[in-house]
C-alpha cells in the first residue's frame, strides 16, 4: 500500500424536491484478455480481420467440437488478480449461461458463476491530489465473448460476424463503493491503467476491448453508511444497469442522467424497475432495453465439457514474482527518487510509455526540471500534434541532451525552447545545432556588463525610477536579453544590473 496519505472524497449529493439523494454505483468491466488466441480455441483474436475469418470449428459450434482451455488466458487472469491485490482461487470452474445469443452459435455462453478464478481485491482510485477512494473488487471471472450482429448493411437482413466469438474476457466486478459519476470514470481509468501496466488487456475502448456495465441506484442521504456497515446493499434502492459503456465522458453523462431520472420517479411516488438500459449519446438520455435478469433466469449449470480448473500455488507465486512495477508503486517511487510533486508523478505515470520516457530522461538529472520539460513542453506538443509518445519526433537522448545543455549553462531556458522546436521539426543533435547556429549562451560578464552600461547610459530616467523601485529592474533585464538576442545568461544579467543600480 502507498505511504501517501489520502482523504476519502464525499459522495455527490443531488438536491430533490423532497430531500437530498446520493448515488450508489457498482461496475462490471469487461476487459478482453491480451492473447493471440481465444479462450477455448486456437483461432486468432486479431482486430480488423475480414468478417468471419477468425473462426475455428469450436467457435462455430460444429458437432463434436469440444472446448480446450487456453492456459495463457488463465495466466493473464491470475496476473490481473495479483495486480489488484486479489485472492487467487486455486479451484475454479466454468458454467454454461443459457440465453438467446444470435451471434454465439452454440446458443449459450461459457462463463464462471459459482467458482470464479479470482476473488476479492481492491483498487485505489485517484480523484485529485490527496483525494482517493478505495474501491473493493468482488470478483474476476473469465468468460467468452459473443460475436457481432450487423443490422445496417441490408434493409431486410441482419448479418453476423463471429470474429469476436470465443474471445477471452475478464469480467471485473466491483462492490457498490463508487459514489459519483466522476469516481466511476476515474475507476475505469485506473483499472485500464493497471491492466495496461500488467499487459493483460490493451484497454482499447474504441475497438470494444474494454467496456463497462454500470449499475446505478439512488438512496437518501445518510442511508449508505448504515447499510455498508452490515454489508446489506439490497435495500439501498433498486438498481438499473447501463449497458456497454465505452467512453469515460459518456459514463459520467449517463450516470448523471440516470440518477436524476430515478430521483424524479421516486419523488413522484413511483418505483424503479430493475432493468438494463442503453445510453443515447445524441439525446443524452437512457432508455429501457430489457428487464434485468437474475442468475436463475440464465439457468446456469456446470459446463459438462470442461473439468474444474485446479492450479498450483507455486505457479501463482511464480507469476507474482514477475509482476511489473504498477502505477501506484511507480508514482510513489517517482516522488521519492526524482523529487517531483505527487501531481506531476500522477501525470507521468498515467501511461506506461510516458513513465518509461520520463525515467530515461530523469536518471542522473534534475528530476523536477525533467518533469517540467516532459509534462509542459513534450506532452503539450504531442497533444497539439495528436500523436502518442511512441511517435515523438524528439527522442529521450535528444531531450536529455537539451537538459544537459541547460544545466551546463550553454543555453538559457528561452534558447532551449527554440532548440526544442528546431529538433521537433528538423531533428538533429542538440549540441551540434547550438554550435552551428550560434545559439550558445553568453556567459562572458565583460560582454554582458558592456551591454548593461550602454542601455543605462541611454535611459537615465529609467535608471532613476529603478533605483527608487527595484521591481522596475526587470525592464533592463528585458532590454539586455533583447540586445544579446536572448543569449545572455539571465542570472549574470540580473546580478550585474542589481550591482550597477545600487552603486
Amino acid at each position: 500500500m502507498l505511504d501517501l496519505i489520502y482523504e476519502e472524497p464525499k459522495p455527490k449529493v443531488y438536491s430533490g424536491a423532497k430531500g437530498d439523494w446520493e448515488l450508489v454505483i457498482g461496475m462490471e468491466v469487461h476487459a478482453q484478455v491480451a492473447s493471440k488466441s481465444k479462450l477455448f480455441s486456437g483461432a486468432s483474436t486479431k482486430f480488423g480481420n475480414e468478417p468471419n475469418s477468425n473462426v475455428s470449428m469450436v467457435d462455430a459450434a460444429m458437432p463434436g467440437m469440444l472446448p480446450v482451455i487456453n492456459e495463457f488466458c488463465i495466466e493473464q487472469a491470475v496476473r490481473t488478480g495479483l495486480g489488484l491485490k486479489a485472492k487467487i482461487n486455486l479451484y475454479s470452474a466454468f458454467d454454461r449461461k443459457n440465453y438467446f445469443y444470435p451471434d454465439l452459435p452454440q446458443g449459450y455462453q461459457i462463463s464462471q458463476l459459482y467458482h470464479p478464478i479470482v476473488g476479492e481485491g481492491e483498487i485505489l482510485v485517484n480523484l485529485d491530489t490527496g483525494i482517493a477512494r478505495n474501491v473493493r473488487v468482488e470478483r474476476i471471472h473469465l468468460e467468452q465473448d459473443a460475436g457481432k450482429s450487423v443490422h445496417d448493411m441490408d434493409p431486410n437482413m441482419s448479418f453476423v460476424d463471429l470474429n469476436r466469438t470465443g474471445v477471452a474476457l475478464m469480467e471485473i466486478v466491483s462492490m457498490p463503493d463508487i459514489r459519483s459519476p466522476e469516481e466511476a470514470a476515474a475507476y475505469v481509468t485506473k483499472l485500464r491503467q493497471i491492466l495496461r501496466y500488467l499487459g493483460t488487456c490493451d484497454g482499447n475502448m474504441q475497438n470494444g476491448n474494454m467496456r463497462a456495465d454500470v449499475n446505478v441506484s439512488v438512496c437518501q442521504s445518510g442511508q449508505y453508511e448504515k447499510f455498508r456497515e452490515t454489508g446489506d446493499f439490497n435495500h439501498l434502492g433498486t438498481r438499473c444497469e447501463l449497458k456497454n459503456m465505452n467512453s469515460m465522458r459518456f459514463i459520467q453523462l449517463a450516470i448523471d442522467y440516470e440518477a436524476r431520472r430515478q430521483i424524479s420517479i421516486l419523488e413522484d411516488g413511483g418505483s424503479i424497475d430493475q432493468e438494463t438500459r442503453l445510453y443515447d449519446a445524441e439525446k443524452n438520455e437512457t432508455r429501457s432495453m430489457r428487464s434485468k435478469e437474475e442468475a436463475h433466469d440464465y439457468r446456469y449449470f456446470p459446463d459438462p465439457d470442461l473439468l474444474p480448473l485446479e492450479i498450483e500455488q507455486e505457479w501463482v507465486d511464480a507469476i507474482a514474482a514477475n509482476l511489473p512495477e504498477l502505477p501506484d508503486e511507480k508514482k510513489i517511487r517517482f516522488v521519492k527518487e526524482f523529487n517531483v510533486t505527487e501531481y506531476d508523478a500522477s501525470v507521468l505515470t498515467a501511461d506506461l510509455a510516458d513513465a518509461e520516457y520520463f525515467e530515461k530522461i530523469a536518471k542522473g538529472r534534475d528530476g523536477k526540471q525533467a518533469a517540467n520539460w516532459v509534462i509542459n513542453e513534450l506532452f503539450g506538443r504531442l497533444n497539439k500534434a495528436d500523436i502518442t509518445i511512441e511517435d515523438s519526433p524528439i527522442s529521450t537522448i535528444q531531450l536529455g541532451n537539451i537538459l544537459d545543455l541547460i544545466s551546463k549553462g550553454d543555453i538559457s531556458g528561452k534558447i532551449a525552447k527554440d532548440l526544442f522546436e528546431i529538433i521537433w521539426n528538423e531533428g538533429g543533435n542538440p549540441s551540434d545545432i547550438v554550435n552551428k547556429r550560434g545559439m550558445k549562451q553568453v556567459t562572458d560578464t565583460t560582454e554582458i556588463e558592456a551591454a548593461v552600461e550602454k542601455i543605462m547610459t541611454e535611459n537615465p530616467d529609467q535608471v532613476i525610477k529603478a533605483q527608487a523601485n527595484p521591481k522596475l529592474a526587470g525592464w533592463f533585464v528585458g532590454q539586455v536579453m533583447k540586445a544579446t538576442g536572448g543569449k545572455a545568461n539571465p542570472k549574470a544579467v540580473n546580478e550585474i544590473i542589481a550591482k550597477k543600480l545600487h552603486n
